[in-house]
Protein backbone atom coordinates (compact mmCIF):
# COMPACT_ATOMS: atom_id res chain seq x y z
CA UNK A 1 0.00 0.00 0.00
CA UNK A 2 1.28 3.50 -1.04
CA UNK A 3 0.07 6.29 0.65
CA UNK A 4 -0.41 9.63 -1.19
CA UNK A 5 -0.66 13.33 0.49
CA UNK A 6 -1.96 15.49 -2.08
CA UNK A 7 -1.66 19.28 -1.67
CA UNK A 8 -4.47 21.41 -3.42
CA UNK A 9 -5.32 25.58 -3.40
CA UNK A 10 -8.71 25.58 -4.40
CA UNK A 11 -11.71 23.34 -4.80
CA UNK A 12 -9.75 20.57 -5.18
CA UNK A 13 -11.62 18.61 -8.48
CA UNK A 14 -8.37 16.60 -9.65
CA UNK A 15 -7.93 15.90 -6.17
CA UNK A 16 -11.40 14.69 -5.84
CA UNK A 17 -10.66 12.67 -9.53
CA UNK A 18 -8.02 10.75 -7.96
CA UNK A 19 -10.09 9.88 -5.00
CA UNK A 20 -12.72 8.70 -6.50
CA UNK A 21 -10.89 6.17 -8.76
CA UNK A 22 -10.02 4.35 -5.59
CA UNK A 23 -6.75 3.26 -6.97
CA UNK A 24 -5.54 -0.34 -5.61
CA UNK A 25 -2.84 -0.21 -3.68
CA UNK A 26 -2.82 3.41 -2.86
CA UNK A 27 -3.95 5.05 0.44
CA UNK A 28 -5.26 8.72 0.08
CA UNK A 29 -3.23 10.01 3.55
CA UNK A 30 -3.62 13.02 3.49
CA UNK A 31 -5.26 16.66 2.08
CA UNK A 32 -3.08 19.75 2.59
CA UNK A 33 -3.95 22.92 1.52
CA UNK A 34 -2.06 26.68 1.76
CA UNK A 35 -5.55 27.96 2.24
CA UNK A 36 -8.01 27.86 4.72
CA UNK A 37 -10.77 27.81 2.46
CA UNK A 38 -10.20 25.78 -0.41
CA UNK A 39 -13.32 24.03 -0.42
CA UNK A 40 -11.70 20.86 -1.46
CA UNK A 41 -10.88 20.53 2.19
CA UNK A 42 -13.98 20.31 3.35
CA UNK A 43 -14.94 17.56 0.51
CA UNK A 44 -12.03 15.52 1.39
CA UNK A 45 -12.89 15.82 5.36
CA UNK A 46 -16.57 14.68 4.20
CA UNK A 47 -14.66 11.71 3.14
CA UNK A 48 -13.25 10.72 6.01
CA UNK A 49 -9.66 12.32 4.63
CA UNK A 50 -6.89 13.73 7.11
CA UNK A 51 -7.02 17.17 6.28
CA UNK A 52 -4.37 20.01 7.05
CA UNK A 53 -3.66 23.78 6.42
CA UNK A 54 -0.62 25.12 6.12
CA UNK A 55 -0.92 28.85 5.36
CA UNK A 56 1.54 30.69 3.39
CA UNK A 57 0.70 34.10 4.52
CA UNK A 58 2.08 33.04 8.12
CA UNK A 59 5.14 32.61 6.69
CA UNK A 60 7.38 36.21 5.45
CA UNK A 61 9.90 33.84 3.64
CA UNK A 62 9.19 30.87 1.28
CA UNK A 63 11.78 28.68 2.78
CA UNK A 64 9.88 29.44 6.13
CA UNK A 65 6.84 28.20 4.53
CA UNK A 66 8.51 25.51 2.54
CA UNK A 67 10.06 23.74 6.03
CA UNK A 68 6.29 24.46 7.87
CA UNK A 69 4.92 22.15 4.74
CA UNK A 70 7.77 19.61 4.42
CA UNK A 71 7.19 18.57 8.20
CA UNK A 72 3.35 18.78 7.69
CA UNK A 73 3.83 16.04 5.00
CA UNK A 74 6.52 14.17 6.06
CA UNK A 75 4.19 13.29 9.43
CA UNK A 76 2.43 11.06 7.15
CA UNK A 77 5.63 9.16 5.66
CA UNK A 78 3.68 9.26 1.74
CA UNK A 79 5.55 7.50 -1.10
CA UNK A 80 4.09 9.71 -3.16
CA UNK A 81 3.56 14.03 -3.02
CA UNK A 82 0.32 14.76 -5.52
CA UNK A 83 0.34 18.58 -6.32
CA UNK A 84 -3.46 19.23 -7.77
CA UNK A 85 -4.24 22.67 -8.26
CA UNK A 86 -1.43 23.58 -5.46
CA UNK A 87 -0.49 27.14 -6.87
CA UNK A 88 2.84 27.87 -4.83
CA UNK A 89 6.50 27.84 -6.25
CA UNK A 90 8.35 24.78 -4.09
CA UNK A 91 11.95 26.37 -3.76
CA UNK A 92 15.03 23.80 -4.54
CA UNK A 93 15.43 22.06 -1.45
CA UNK A 94 11.67 21.07 -1.21
CA UNK A 95 11.71 19.51 -4.85
CA UNK A 96 15.01 17.86 -3.86
CA UNK A 97 13.46 16.66 -0.67
CA UNK A 98 10.90 14.87 -2.59
CA UNK A 99 12.83 14.04 -5.71
CA UNK A 100 11.25 11.04 -7.85
CA UNK A 101 7.83 10.87 -5.90
CA UNK A 102 6.78 14.38 -6.50
CA UNK A 103 4.23 14.97 -9.17
CA UNK A 104 2.38 17.97 -10.39
CA UNK A 105 -0.13 17.98 -13.34
CA UNK A 106 -0.18 21.62 -15.12
CA UNK A 107 -2.45 22.40 -17.72
CA UNK A 108 -0.47 22.86 -21.04
CA UNK A 109 1.49 20.41 -23.28
CA UNK A 110 4.56 21.49 -21.84
CA UNK A 111 7.10 22.53 -22.44
CA UNK A 112 4.85 25.12 -24.01
CA UNK A 113 3.19 27.52 -21.83
CA UNK A 114 4.90 26.67 -18.46
CA UNK A 115 3.60 28.80 -15.70
CA UNK A 116 -0.23 30.95 -15.40
CA UNK A 117 -2.28 31.81 -17.98
CA UNK A 118 -1.86 28.48 -20.20
CA UNK A 119 -5.46 28.90 -22.11
CA UNK A 120 -4.86 32.51 -23.02
CA UNK A 121 -1.54 32.12 -23.78
CA UNK A 122 -2.39 29.49 -26.22
CA UNK A 123 -5.58 30.77 -27.58
CA UNK A 124 -3.29 34.12 -28.44
CA UNK A 125 -0.67 31.84 -29.78
CA UNK A 126 -3.09 30.48 -32.34
CA UNK A 127 -2.91 27.10 -30.96
CA UNK A 128 -5.05 24.74 -32.82
CA UNK A 129 -4.57 21.83 -29.62
CA UNK A 130 -3.94 22.39 -26.08
CA UNK A 131 -3.76 19.66 -23.35
CA UNK A 132 -2.50 18.80 -19.86
CA UNK A 133 0.85 17.45 -18.94
CA UNK A 134 1.51 15.21 -15.56
CA UNK A 135 5.27 15.64 -14.88
CA UNK A 136 7.59 14.57 -11.86
CA UNK A 137 8.63 18.06 -10.20
CA UNK A 138 12.18 19.51 -10.18
CA UNK A 139 13.43 22.83 -9.02
CA UNK A 140 12.91 24.41 -12.31
CA UNK A 141 9.27 25.12 -13.00
CA UNK A 142 7.48 23.15 -15.18
CA UNK A 143 9.97 21.11 -16.24
CA UNK A 144 10.71 17.72 -14.66
CA UNK A 145 10.21 15.18 -16.55
CA UNK A 146 6.91 14.64 -18.49
CA UNK A 147 4.94 11.17 -17.63
CA UNK A 148 1.88 11.82 -19.80
CA UNK A 149 0.20 14.42 -21.83
CA UNK A 150 -3.91 14.62 -22.91
CA UNK A 151 -4.86 16.68 -25.83
CA UNK A 152 -7.81 18.80 -26.66
CA UNK A 153 -8.83 20.50 -30.12
CA UNK A 154 -9.22 23.92 -29.66
CA UNK A 155 -12.51 25.64 -31.38
CA UNK A 156 -12.89 28.70 -33.21
CA UNK A 157 -15.30 29.88 -30.63
CA UNK A 158 -13.33 29.60 -27.65
CA UNK A 159 -12.33 31.59 -24.69
CA UNK A 160 -10.18 30.98 -21.88
CA UNK A 161 -13.27 29.54 -20.03
CA UNK A 162 -14.22 27.12 -22.15
CA UNK A 163 -10.97 25.91 -23.38
CA UNK A 164 -9.76 26.05 -19.37
CA UNK A 165 -13.30 23.42 -19.07
CA UNK A 166 -12.43 21.13 -22.03
CA UNK A 167 -9.06 21.00 -20.82
CA UNK A 168 -10.01 19.94 -17.05
CA UNK A 169 -11.77 17.10 -17.90
CA UNK A 170 -9.17 15.62 -20.06
CA UNK A 171 -6.90 16.33 -16.37
CA UNK A 172 -9.58 14.39 -14.29
CA UNK A 173 -8.82 11.51 -16.28
CA UNK A 174 -5.57 11.54 -16.75
CA UNK A 175 -3.86 12.15 -13.35
CA UNK A 176 -5.79 8.70 -11.84
CA UNK A 177 -3.95 6.95 -14.29
CA UNK A 178 -1.07 8.41 -13.71
CA UNK A 179 -1.12 7.98 -9.91
CA UNK A 180 -2.04 4.27 -10.80
CA UNK A 181 1.07 3.89 -12.54
CA UNK A 182 3.12 5.41 -10.19
CA UNK A 183 1.70 3.49 -7.53
CA UNK A 184 2.05 0.27 -9.48
CA UNK A 185 5.86 0.81 -9.64
CA UNK A 186 5.36 0.89 -13.58
CA UNK A 187 7.80 4.56 -13.89
CA UNK A 188 10.86 4.68 -14.73
CA UNK A 189 12.77 8.24 -15.19
CA UNK A 190 15.43 8.30 -17.71
CA UNK A 191 16.49 12.33 -18.05
CA UNK A 192 13.91 13.72 -19.07
CA UNK A 193 11.62 11.30 -20.25
CA UNK A 194 9.57 8.63 -18.06
CA UNK A 195 9.41 5.06 -19.41
CA UNK A 196 7.21 2.47 -18.11
CA UNK A 197 3.74 4.25 -18.21
CA UNK A 198 0.19 2.56 -19.35
CA UNK A 199 -1.40 5.58 -19.82
CA UNK A 200 -1.05 6.17 -23.22
CA UNK A 201 -2.69 2.71 -24.09
CA UNK A 202 -5.71 3.02 -21.67
CA UNK A 203 -6.95 6.10 -23.35
CA UNK A 204 -5.88 6.18 -26.88
CA UNK A 205 -9.87 4.68 -27.29
CA UNK A 206 -11.53 7.50 -25.39
CA UNK A 207 -10.05 9.96 -28.38
CA UNK A 208 -6.73 10.76 -25.65
CA UNK A 209 -3.03 11.60 -27.60
CA UNK A 210 0.14 11.36 -26.34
Amino acid sequence: MKKIVILISGRGSNMRSVVEAKIAGAKIAAVISNCADAAGLLWADQQGIHTQVVSHQEYRHRHDFDQALMRAIDAYAPDLVLLAGFMRILGSEFCQHYAGRLINIHPSLLPAFAGLNTHQRALDSGCRIAGCTVHFVTPDLDNGPIIAQAVVPVQDEDNAQTLAARVLQAEHRLLPQVVADFVADRLRIDGLRVHGSRVAQSCLSEGFYF
